[in-house]
C-alpha cells in the first residue's frame, strides 16, 4: 500500500492518472494523526510506503513515528544536503522514542557522470545515517510513466531506470530485513 501523506497529493494524482487495474492500494492520509490511523489500514499489507511531505511539519513527524524505516530522499545539490539537517533532527527526536527506527539516505534525480552526482554521498557523511549504494538517476522515463499512472517497471521494464528501481528496492529490503547497508556506506558513515 502507498500512503500519500503529502498535502500536495502527487501520489494520489499518479494513481488517478492510471487507466485499468491498480497495482496496489493508494490512500490519501495527509494528516498529523497518520501514525494513529495507519495501524488499522495496515493489517493486510506486507509493505507500506508513506510518501511524506517535503517540509518538516506535524505530518512529517507523524509519518516518521509510523515508520520502521525512514528513507530521506535527497537530490545531489548543496541546498538539499544543507536542508537535510532539519529532517535529520526530526528523525533523531523520533529515535529517542523509537530506538529501532532505521534511517538511510537515498540519492534521487542524480545526474549521470557529474562531479556533484559522485560527491553527494561524501557530503552526506556529516550526518549520522548511511547513504544507500544504489541511486536513482534523472531520466525522462520517470516523468513519462508518472503521467500515465504507471511505474517504470511497466513503462520500460528493460530500461536503466527500471534496473535502478529494482536495485534500490533490493537494497531497501536488505536494510529492512537485516538492517544492513553496503559495507562501504556503513564504514564511511562511521568515520
Amino acid at each position: 500500500m502507498l500512503i500519500d501523506g503529502d498535502p500536495q497529493g502527487s501520489a494520489m494524482d499518479w494513481a488517478d492518472a492510471r487507466e485499468g487495474a491498480v497495482l496496489f492500494s493508494v490512500v490519501g492520509l495527509p494528516r498529523k494523526t497518520l501514525h494513529k490511523e495507519l495501524p488499522e489500514l495496515a493489517t493486510d499489507f506486507n509493505y507500506i510506503v508513506i510518501d511524506g511531505p517535503p517540509r518538516v511539519n506535524e505530518i512529517a513527524r507523524s509519518a516518521i513515528i509510523a515508520s520502521d524505516l525512514v528513507i530521506i530522499s535527497i537530490q545531489p545539490s548543496p541546498y538539499d544536503v544543507w536542508a537535510a539537517h532539519d529532517i535529520v533532527e526530526l528523525v533523531e527526536e523520533a529515535q529517542a522514542f523509537k530506538e529501532n527506527l532505521k534511517t538511510v539516505f537515498a540519492v534521487n534525480r542524480k545526474i549521470v557522470n557529474t562531479a556533484i552526482g559522485r560527491d553527494v554521498s561524501i557530503a552526506l557523511q556529516t550526518y549520522p545515517f548511511p547513504v544507500l549504494k544504489h541511486a536513482v538517476c534523472q531520466r525522462v522515463v520517470f516523468a513519462e510513466s508518472a503521467a500515465q499512472g504507471k511505474t517504470v517497471l511497466e513503462q520500460a521494464k528493460n530500461s536503466l531506470a527500471a534496473a535502478e528501481i529494482i536495485n534500490l528496492t533490493n537494497e531497501l529490503k536488505e536494510v529492512i530485513t537485516h538492517g544492513k547497508t553496503s559495507r562501504l556506506q556503513a564504514e564511511a558513515t562511521q568515520r
